[in-house]
């Protein structure tokens, strides 16, 4: 038998880093396969949104166990459980005979991926020196930031040539390796002591997520009232019953500058969501071109994104946090407003300029917003703040996809598939606009206060 007894944490990165990825891969590639899947099911798109909603909603409401989780259970334990159950979902879709099927497949794959995110994030934090914690948290966000580069291409050339259960078929080898390469690098350890699973506030944040999520696509205004009523309730009961049997430490939200910073880190990820939707559905639709050129589009800026995430990370630890996250943030309002201009022109060329600027932005900001915020924490909250980082980026990328496909399904009710989908993609590119530069104006005095405190952490 096999003893594992040596922690390798490079690999162990990559091991969950790449079934992380292989989450993220899909989640994008089938973003692209939007307009094949609402001819061949033959629903509207504020329905087919929850291929994408429904994965990221039940991340949203399994990353909040990753606390107990991580106290409960070897970092080993996780993995394989979080491994193969991702693995039965991926399978699940490679032979989904209706849509039932494939949304069953992808809420699987989200409890895999829900357990497997946080905990690579929390094997860096927890393993990782100081004084390398940035370019660990750059190689660990590149695992996941580089598969929005490769998904839509992805999803886009396969699904222009082969059946969209594809996508999922040629995955499977990869979260193979990922599985073997996780049980190689992580030790079996020790039983942990055991912990009391917070049932009652998993519950009350299962019904808050579910219902505002369903809020924001329901078609009719009462629906729409009755399920945010619900969902306040849900929101109301989480933080009273967290209060006696805790899930998530809420008092972490009282440090400011870890909120004003969280309030930017889940713009961009609204951000990288809404686009990774309302691109494609633009580029085939309204400026006609097949799904294998709105995969190809999204890959340059992507790309560029991905790659300069652990490079980022690498100037965070030598010249602090201040410039090179303002320079992105400044980055990406400049990119959104190119593509809001460009956007009439359905020129790939001019939008493709566009999208690479504002990928610049995000590749230069995006991993290190979450180095800063979490590095506001004491080291007794980091479990928690990792938690709900990774919590909140879920359950926004799932508002930002509700939004997306409902504003989209609003405007192709007013004015046609086609109209529709451009006049409504520009409105939606006007928000992120304003949502980049309420970001800005938040997080700049913040990242000026944070300054001299994350110096002195990398300097030790």
């Amino acid at each position: 038998m096999n003893k594992n007894n040596h922690f390798h944490l490079l690999g162990a990165v990559i091991a969950t880093g790449i079934l992380s990825f292989s989450g993220v891969l899909i989640e994008t590639a089938m973003n692209v396969t939007f307009p094949i899947l609402i001819n061949e099911f033959g629903l509207s798109t504020s329905k087919i949104q929850w291929v994408t909603t429904i994965y990221l909603l039940v991340i949203a409401i399994t990353i909040p166990l990753s606390s107990y989780f991580n106290e409960r259970f070897s970092a080993r334990k996780l993995f394989l459980v979080a491994n193969l159950i991702f693995l039965v979902g991926v399978l699940t879709n490679c032979f989904s005979p209706n849509f039932a099927m494939l949304l069953f497949g992808r809420l699987l794959q989200g409890v895999g991926t829900g357990i497997g995110l946080p905990l690579m994030f929390h094997l860096i934090l927890t393993k990782a020196p100081l004084h390398k914690r940035g370019m660990m948290m750059g190689i660990g966000t590149l695992t996941t930031s580089i598969a929005p580069a490769i998904g839509p291409t992805y999803g886009g050339i396969i699904s222009n040539s082969l059946d969209w259960r594809y996508i999922y078929i040629f995955l499977l080898p990869l979260v193979i390796i990922s599985l073997v390469l996780g049980l190689a690098c992580l030790p079996r350890e020790g039983a942990k002591t055991p912990k009391k699973l917070a049932l009652c506030p998993v519950i009350a944040l299962s019904i808050m997520f579910f219902a505002f999520i369903s809020a924001l696509s329901a078609e009719h205004l009462m629906t729409f009232a009755l399920l945010f009523i619900v969902g306040l309730v849900g929101a109301f009961l989480f933080v009273r019953l967290n209060r006696k049997e805790s899930l998530i430490d809420l008092g972490i939200l009282k440090n400011h500058r870890f909120v004003a910073l969280i309030f930017s880190l889940l713009v961009y990820q609204a951000l990288l969501l809404g686009l990774s939707f309302v691109l494609p559905s633009f580029i085939q639709v309204s400026a006609g071109f097949s799904s294998s050129v709105a995969g190809l589009f999204m890959f340059p800026g992507a790309l560029i994104g991905a790659v300069l995430a652990p490079i980022s990370g690498k100037v965070l630890d030598q010249i602090g946090a201040r410039k090179p996250i303002t320079t992105g943030l400044i980055l990406a309002a400049l990119g959104l407003a190119l593509l809001f201009v460009f956007l009439p022109t359905k020129s790939l060329a001019l939008l493709l300029v566009a999208h690479i600027v504002l990928m610049l932005g995000l590749g230069i900001s995006y991993s290190n917003l979450m180095t800063c915020s979490l590095s506001t924490l004491a080291t007794d909250q980091l479990s928690d703040g990792n938690a709900l980082v990774n919590t909140l980026q879920q359950f926004i990328g799932a508002v930002a996809t509700a939004v997306v496909a409902t504003t989209l399904s609003i405007f192709q009710g007013l004015n046609g598939f086609k109209v529709g989908t451009s006049h409504g993609t520009s409105i939606i590119l006007a928000l992120f606009f304003i949502l980049i530069i309420v970001s800005l104006i938040v997080s700049f005095p913040n990242l000026k206060k944070l300054e001299p405190i994350i110096k002195k952490i990398f300097d030790e």
